[in-house]
């Protein structure tokens, strides 16, 4: 055999060596579908996958598009994923409905989800009227009787019905229009109703168009927590996926926190253009980074204890089941739930030990 053609045969057997392991690398991954809207949760397992963390864990995580914490839970039952980012109000529905549970914090999104009204709303003139609640506007003459365009039964509604209850109404008092996010911002605009609830980032259009914000979960002393959730069956039959899926979720977290903020707007800017198709200016995606805290593993674990009574964790889904069995509303059945059962630190447990054994 010449020279040249030894060489020749070398390189392709080489190029097919590697190509063979490269394909069987890609073979082992563990394929993970995980569910998301184009909210910021969703950031961080983008930021990871497109750090190639879930390579580096032998994982590779499917990013799925959702319009609703809701239309997770429908296809949840297809086996289309098995892990999620969700609001407090569809998870709950999910732990005592669809066999999910709770397994991590993804942030608080208690700042924006917001009741809005116009600027010369008669709400907007009378601040403080519950001194417990200094910062939060109306009173029980003024928003009696109003309408309000919220999203049934999701954080907007919460946000409304938390806010009610400081004045010592209900929703029986007020007449609500449902509808989802996109029609109750145009009809608000339209002059429909006398207030909206609104979240992130439709809440910052209202407030471009100079809309007060009456209150919002925060200034009703709530936080309102957006869930990390797995499929619990799932979850239970592989914990080492679990704890791995978590562990770039919390590396991401970790990374964003360690970064100047407005040096992360930029990642911010290509994650809605590139995954949710959505332009943003630097300004929103500065304003949204800041409105949504997120916590780390350690922080995450003090949230979960148990170890002096009630953990936080289950106070706040309390708090939510309170809601989805106020006057008036349906699925009476969700009274008496075992909070205690529907969310879990073992899993987040499992990546601290990893992390204490430096793997």
């Amino acid at each position: 055999m010449g020279l040249k053609k030894f060489v020749s045969v070398l390189l392709l057997a080489l190029f097919s060596l590697s190509f063979c392991a490269g394909g069987v690398q890609a073979a082992d991954l563990v394929k993970v579908p995980t569910a998301w809207t184009d909210r910021e949760e969703a950031f961080f397992i983008w930021f990871a996958k497109e750090k190639g963390w879930d390579k580096e864990e032998g994982l590779n995580i499917d990013i799925q598009y959702y319009a609703s914490g809701l239309d997770m839970l429908e296809c949840l039952p297809s086996g289309t994923w098995v892990f999620a980012g969700m609001a407090g109000v569809p998870a709950m529905r999910g732990n005592l409905r669809y066999g999910t549970r709770i397994i991590g914090i993804a942030n608080d999104e208690a700042r924006s989800s917001a009741v809005l009204v116009r600027p010369d709303s008669p709400i907007a003139k009378v601040k403080g009227w519950n001194k417990d609640y200094p910062d939060v506007y109306g009173s029980p003459d003024t928003v009696k009787g109003k309408t309000f365009l919220t999203t049934h039964n999701s954080s907007a509604h919460y946000a409304l019905t938390t806010w009610l209850k400081i004045f010592g109404l209900t929703d029986e008092d007020v007449t609500i229009m449902d509808m989802d996010q996109t029609m109750a911002l145009a009809n608000f605009d339209n002059k429909t109703g006398d207030g909206v609830t609104l979240w992130a980032p439709y809440m910052y259009t209202g407030l471009e168009e100079g809309w007060k914000v009456a209150s919002d979960l925060q200034r009703c002393n709530v936080v309102y927590p957006v869930w990390l959730v797995a499929d619990n069956k799932y979850a239970e039959a592989h914990p080492d996926v679990t704890a791995k899926f978590l562990k770039i979720y919390l590396r991401a977290i970790k990374t964003v926190q360690s970064t100047a903020i407005e040096k992360v707007v930029p990642e911010y800017q290509r994650f809605f253009l590139e995954w949710a198709g959505k332009k943003y200016s630097k300004e929103l995606c500065l304003r949204d980074l800041q409105m949504h805290p997120v916590f780390d593993i350690d922080q995450q674990l003090a949230l979960f204890d148990e170890s002096s009574g009630v953990s936080k964790v289950d106070k706040w889904q309390e708090g939510i089941l309170e809601f989805l069995n106020r006057p008036g509303a349906k699925h009476k059945e969700m009274a008496g739930a075992d909070i205690d059962a529907y969310a879990t630190d073992k899993f987040l447990r499992m990546v601290k030990e990893q992390q204490k054994a430096g793997e």
